[in-house]
């Protein structure tokens, strides 16, 4: 699917505040709402939007202690690799892992309230996965930037 300028701005709208009402959405676009409607729905089947979320200050749950652990696997074969990103995926410590080139082989990024609780992830769950050679962990000291914003 092509976007054009229009789709391009209702994403953008969205993305900035998916509860929004069509009808505010409409006074945005000068479109009606029901062209409003018609256009997400379109975005929605073809999966360009593929689904709303609230979006939590980490801190105020006390999850404010970021951690970004780099990881390499003993060995890169098919079964080592299926088998830890299925484990990993059943983590709900980590948010976000990411296969990637260099010198680690994953990235995860993990919400925790403490050293002393990513400690004991480290030690019960992390690095009982099969397959893992060694781990590196990064603390994040401050927020320079984080959006989930994508510019069209």
């Amino acid at each position: 699917m092509t976007l054009d300028s229009t789709d391009k701005k209702l994403l953008h709208f969205l993305q900035e505040d998916s509860t929004q009402t069509t009808k505010q959405l409409a006074l945005k676009l000068s479109l009606s709402p029901t062209a409003v409607h018609e256009r997400i729905k379109k975005l929605q089947r073809e999966g360009i939007i593929e689904k709303y979320v609230a979006m939590l200050n980490r801190n105020k749950v006390q999850k404010g202690f970021v951690v970004f652990c780099h990881l390499k696997l003993v060995q890169h074969t098919k079964e080592n690799v299926t088998t830890f990103e299925r484990e990993v995926a059943k983590l709900p410590e980590v948010l976000e892992c990411y296969h990637v080139s260099g010198d680690y082989d994953y990235i995860l990024k993990i919400y925790m309230t403490n050293m002393e609780e990513y400690r004991e992830f480290m030690v019960t769950k992390l690095t009982t996965l099969h397959h893992i050679g060694s781990t590196h962990s990064t603390f994040m000291i401050g927020e320079v930037k984080n959006t989930n914003v994508i510019a069209l």
